[in-house]
């Protein structure tokens, strides 16, 4: 209780700022608070804090910052009736604070620490309780980096993320974010840039500072970004290859190798959005060739120009799943690492085996204030393979029933950002089970709800 009382009154401090700074980013280390470094302000802890000088020069530097949330989830019927119950509902805590040290203009190094916890959870996974970890620790190497021009190589602990984050996340929605030990090569030159690296997959454990890299699971790949191309705006073009040691699908189980060609094609302007991707797998699990595809379009657009400012969204999304059981191929896509609550911010499902149509609408009903609604459809792809969890856990397997409807979800959401330090958000979602879930187990409707407060600095 302590705990979220300091948070309280860092809130309302918070609150209070008058003095903009540069934008918070996802990836924390996107941030650059160089452009403090002729600032006149004085007597100021929180630009310190941000722009710490080291040399006369003031090009050697050190910036601090991090982020807290707290989350109440309540969730009747979870997991449609299966397992343990909750009936009082919990509360998750996060914390990431981190150090950002430049010398000059070339070296750079970045230590981030997270807790995670989970009060009131019963038996919590390390996705939601992970008491104290370093989170990201690595170097870069500027060689290049002048203007549009970029050559930086980077080596250590890392958060990855690309694209529309379908295959490689850091996993905001969850408590526990997710991190890579390995080296990347980043290339930028005017509207291109490409990622090139190897990684492996850091690994959750319940202890203190107990994290490891795991050789069982590695991702290697490359990630090409073209903009202001005529007609289509932006195109990414990626290839993912991602090896584990133990796979278990509802129809193979062993040692997996798995290569992922993409594409995205997506852009946003004052009214509209729009982003559309498509990719294929090959590879193997044990004896079986893996042959696996997805194609997804997300679209929307807002009149800006009404009232509220609504916006109409329409998402679609075929996954393929495997065809046949006992047969020497595996059609089952496998998502590799993607953001936790992939189809709702309940997270009940993984994007394997499944057709999905998801419209939503949304509304700004005061300033910085949003409300979205949205309904989300769900078929199984085949009828003979089950569905997953979004770690590609087997749920449900696949001949509990010839029935293909999952369900229904229809979830609500209003977010706060009174400014750029803080975000409220109240949320409510009602999945209503069909056919396959009910064969499949209890088959309860679940009702689930939460609030949520976070604070940047």
């Amino acid at each position: 209780m302590k705990n979220k009382i300091l948070l309280l009154v860092l809130l309302l401090s918070f609150y209070g700022f008058a003095q903009q700074y540069p934008e918070f980013k996802s990836l924390r280390f996107d941030e650059n608070y160089s452009v403090l470094e002729n600032d006149t302000v004085t007597n100021n802890w929180y630009k310190t804090m941000k722009f710490l000088p080291l040399s006369s020069s003031k090009k050697t530097y050190i910036s601090f910052g991090g982020d807290i949330r707290f989350q109440y989830f309540y969730a009747k019927n979870e997991n449609w009736g299966d397992g343990p119950q909750d009936n009082d509902g919990y509360v998750l805590g996060r914390y990431l604070f981190h150090a950002d040290f430049h010398a000059g203009k070339y070296f750079r190094t970045f230590v981030q620490l997270q807790s995670s916890t989970a009060d009131g959870r019963i038996d919590p996974s390390p996705v939601e309780q992970n008491p104290l970890e370093v989170h990201q620790a690595f170097v870069d190497l500027n060689i290049i980096n002048e203007g549009s021009k970029r050559l930086i190589f980077r080596a250590g602990r890392q958060e990855l993320t690309y694209g529309s984050q379908r295959l490689v996340a850091v996993r905001e929605g969850p408590n526990n974010r997710q991190s890579f030990d390995g080296v990347k090569a980043m290339i930028a030159k005017q509207d291109f840039t490409a990622d090139l690296f190897y990684s492996h997959y850091v690994v959750a454990h319940d202890g203190i500072f107990d994290d490891a890299s795991n050789k069982d699971r590695q991702l290697w790949g490359s990630y090409l970004v073209f903009n202001k191309i005529p007609f289509i705006k932006n195109i990414d073009v990626y290839y993912l290859g991602y090896q584990r040691a133990n796979a278990a699908f509802n129809d193979a189980e062993g040692k997996e190798k798995r290569h992922s060609v993409g594409t995205r094609i997506w852009e946003k302007t004052g009214n509209w959005r729009y982003d559309g991707e498509a990719v294929y797998q090959f590879g193997d699990v044990a004896e079986k060739n893996i042959n696996a595809w997805t194609a997804s379009i997300n679209a929307g657009y807002r009149f800006n120009e009404v009232k509220f400012r609504p916006e109409f969204g329409f998402k679609a999304e075929v996954i393929s799943g495997d065809k046949n059981i006992g047969d020497n191929s595996l059609q089952t896509f496998n998502p590799l690492f993607p953001r936790g609550a992939y189809f709702g911010l309940a997270s009940v499902i993984g994007p394997s085996n499944l057709i999905d149509f998801h419209p939503s609408l949304s509304f700004e009903i005061a300033k910085n204030i949003d409300w979205i609604i949205d309904y989300d459809m769900f078929w199984r792809y085949s009828r003979n393979d089950g569905i997953y969890a979004p770690n590609t856990t087997l749920i449900y397997p696949g001949d509990t029933t010839t029935e293909k409807k999952i369900g229904n979800q229809l979830e609500s959401e209003i977010v706060w950002e009174p400014n750029q330090y803080l975000y409220f958000r109240l949320e409510a979602t009602w999945f209503q089970a069909e056919d396959y879930i009910k064969a499949s187990g209890t088959g309860k409707n679940i009702f689930f709800t939460g609030i949520t407060m976070q604070l940047h600095f």
